[in-house]
């Protein structure tokens, strides 16, 4: 047996005595026979290196079959070893793993722009089917980091700009902080060598002169925890180097400027002792404000759980403590491999740990087995669902919606290629344009210069609102002139509603202020926006209408607004079939009865109602199912039937509630969609969260509940827009 698989086959017998250790050692022997013969850049047999990725895993405490793969995970593309092969030797799961490893290593990477980088990110854990490979995929980097001193100048530049651009992230997005420091301090090392050194030197003597500081910090703690019975494990550790050195740049600071290079950590057993030692170190030492973070009541996205605070010491230094428990602490160094503990338990079956909201239900929990055996056996990825990724053939990221076609795909390049295109090539090959891409396609859009537009048959099958929205933009060029003509005629109908003549309203001078307001280069330009619904006619003619009152005198001013009260007087008796009843409710043997509805339940037709009397208010309608009414003490005795009038032209109000991740033209899609389903909007009320979560209250003109929930169908179809409800209460 090697040092090396000595020392792993030792760590792994701590904490899973019930590994198959026959199966690791076969794994050992095949991988040691099938990389016989290659050697590292160092000159070490290339054992070391799958042995040595497999003791990182070990240290993570993962799974028997992790660390099987792991020693694997070079095999089928280093020797001659293949995927039938170890799915014979090893069963389907630890060759899926290895290959999950193998494809992800062939992922292009070059650098690229914040956006690109973090596609290739997504891309990474989209394309793992089991988030396992990220884990080993994660630990033969960091082994690659720590022998990349054997490596070119050039070679180690390139790695260690992809380590910190890609890997550090995807550890600290994982939660495996121990992991993740330890990247960013070596791609350090080899992308900025002398700022690196240099901050070892200095923080070194800064360690000298701290000593004694944070020594006196940890023996008053330790004194007054004991006071108070808490059995506390305190210490006082250096932060990372990448961490500072990246303080230091963002915030252009000196060394000197940093006063928490150092943090003491407070360990107890109960989140209880967590607060009282929070308690405590506000009496012993003077916070500072705002530097209090509480991350056990509010977890980061990555499980993180723990109290930090800055404090004031006695000399006058500012210093940092962190507080958590031992088993925060274990999945702030572990993350998501903290899952793979090893349990004794009895059987009972796990529920879908949602700690990582982040990566929704991604995991999959077994049951415990009554052996004790790894009750963790598949770990399945259900991530970025919504998303694919594909490349173009220079190797750039494309994010797109899932199931998207090569002509979401052109779209997304420029709209002038989306319009010239007959054709794609997928992998090489052609395809139909109504192909559904998938991760890691590589796309090629075949154009010509002949062709004179994208087809209306487009608009069936794709998939993203930015190719639907070119799409139909390319269309109204193509229609300018009806739009045109149908703009005309919504002017002629607004001027005459208003009493107005086009002679009157549309002077040159104003009709080019209006022009350069809204950046039209003609005035048939402005006839096609309104004939298409890019600007409506009433502004248009509410801005002429404008600058026409200020030539008119008082009492021509007068003789204007009378005539036009009388134009809209007569149109709206002409629309107005049959008189209704207030707010078009029917009360049963009462007529000329004040009624309104209310505006706890909004109850609007199609709703089963009932009344209430109130005292000196008439009549309130409230929906049967509101909790004011079913709850009220005399409720019975004040209750009357009521029912809605079956008259057209009745309005109701309803408000409802949309929740969408917020993003640019988030508001303008959804009042556009709100506008074309002819809805007056009366009232809209938004907000955004810290999380970036848009919420929006609006206030709906509506017919009836069909009418209400077909709104709230198409406002759910909204790109971004995850949750429509309707106000009850």
């Amino acid at each position: 047996m090697s040092e090396g698989f000595s020392r792993l086959y030792e760590k792994v017998k701590q904490y899973n005595s019930n590994c198959d250790f026959a199966l690791l050692q076969k794994a050992f022997d095949l991988s040691k026979a099938a990389h016989d013969g290659q050697q590292r850049i160092s000159g070490e047999p290339y054992i070391t290196h799958p042995v040595e990725v497999a003791i990182i895993l070990a240290d993570l405490e993962l799974d028997c079959t992790s660390i099987i793969a792991a020693l694997l995970h070079d095999t089928v593309e280093d020797t001659t070893c293949t995927f039938e092969e170890l799915k014979e030797k090893f069963g389907e799961e630890i060759a899926n793993l290895v290959d999950g490893v193998t494809k992800l290593g062939k992922i292009p990477y070059t650098t690229k722009e914040e956006q690109q980088v973090e596609n290739l990110r997504k891309m990474f854990l989209a394309m793992a089917k089991d988030i396992r490979v990220i884990l080993i995929k994660l630990a033969d980097r960091l082994h690659n980091m720590r022998t990349l001193k054997y490596m070119a100048p050039d070679k180690q530049l390139e790695k260690a700009k992809e380590t910190l651009e890609i890997y550090a992230p995807l550890a600290h997005r994982l939660g495996i902080s121990k992991v993740k420091w330890e990247l960013e301090d070596l791609s350090l090392r080899y992308i900025d060598p002398k700022g690196y050194y240099d901050l070892v030197e200095k923080i070194a003597k800064k360690r000298k002169e701290r000593e004694a500081f944070i020594h006196d910090i940890l023996s008053t703690l330790m004194e007054k925890t004991k006071e108070l019975e808490i059995d506390a494990h305190l210490d006082g550790r250096p932060k990372h180097f990448y961490s500072i050195y990246k303080k230091m740049v963002d915030q252009n600071k000196t060394i000197e400027q940093i006063y928490d290079l150092f943090a003491v950590r407070v360990l107890v057993h109960s989140v209880k002792d967590c607060y009282a030692v929070l308690g405590l170190v506000h009496e012993l030492y003077k916070p500072m404000p705002g530097r209090f973070k509480d991350y056990i009541a509010m977890p980061k996205p990555n499980m993180y759980q723990s109290l930090h605070t800055t404090l004031i010491g006695h000399e006058g230094s500012p210093f940092e403590v962190q507080i958590r428990t031992w088993e925060m602490h274990k999945i702030a160094e572990m993350g998501i491999a903290a899952h793979w503990k090893y349990k004794e338990g009895r059987s009972t079956n796990t529920d879908i740990d949602n700690k990582l909201s982040w990566l929704r239900q991604l995991l999959e929990w077994q049951k415990e087995m009554r052996d004790a055996k790894e009750f963790m056996e598949t770990l399945k990825i259900d991530l970025f669902t919504d998303e694919v990724f594909v490349f173009t053939p220079k190797g750039d990221v494309i994010n797109l919606a899932a199931d998207s076609t090569p002509i979401d795909f052109a779209y997304a390049i420029h709209s002038a290629v989306g319009n010239k295109m007959v054709g794609a090539k997928v992998n090489g090959k052609i395809v139909t344009l109504e192909y559904a891409l998938k991760n890691g396609d590589i796309v090629e859009v075949l154009t010509s210069a002949t062709v004179h537009g994208p087809s209306r048959d487009w608009l069936k099958f794709v998939k993203t609102s930015q190719a639907r929205n070119k799409i139909n933009q390319w269309f109204k060029k193509e229609k300018r002139d009806e739009n045109i003509i149908r703009g005309k005629d919504l002017i002629d109908k607004e001027l005459k509603k208003n009493g107005l003549t086009f002679a009157q309203l549309f002077k040159n001078d104003w009709v080019d202020m209006l022009i350069k307001r809204y950046n039209y280069n003609s005035i048939e330009d402005l006839y096609a926006s309104i004939g298409y619904g890019g600007i409506t006619v009433n502004k248009v003619i509410s801005k002429l209408k404008e600058e026409y009152k200020k030539t008119l005198k008082p009492e021509e001013l007068q003789e204007q607004l009378l005539e036009t009260f009388k134009n809209q007087k007569s149109e709206k008796t002409e629309k107005k079939k049959k008189s209704a009843p207030e707010n078009g409710i029917v009360v049963k043997g009462i007529d000329n009865c004040l009624v309104r509805l209310s505006r706890c339940c909004n109850p609007v037709p199609g709703d089963d109602i009932l009344g209430y009397i109130t005292r000196g208010r008439g009549v309130s309608v409230h929906r049967k199912d509101c909790t004011n009414v079913t709850n009220a003490v005399d409720g019975n005795n004040r209750l009357i039937e009521v029912s809605w009038y079956s008259a057209n032209n009745v309005s109701y109000k309803a408000d409802i509630t949309v929740m969408a991740n917020d993003r640019t033209a988030l508001l303008m899609e959804i009042t556009n969609v709100i506008g074309e389903s002819k809805i007056p909007l009366k009232a809209i009320n938004a907000r955004t969260t810290k999380e970036q979560i848009a919420i929006m209250n609006l206030t709906l003109e509506i017919v009836d509940t069909e009418q209400l929930e077909k709104i709230i169908k198409k406002l759910k179809k909204v790109n971004g827009v995850f949750e429509v409800t309707r106000n009850k209460q």
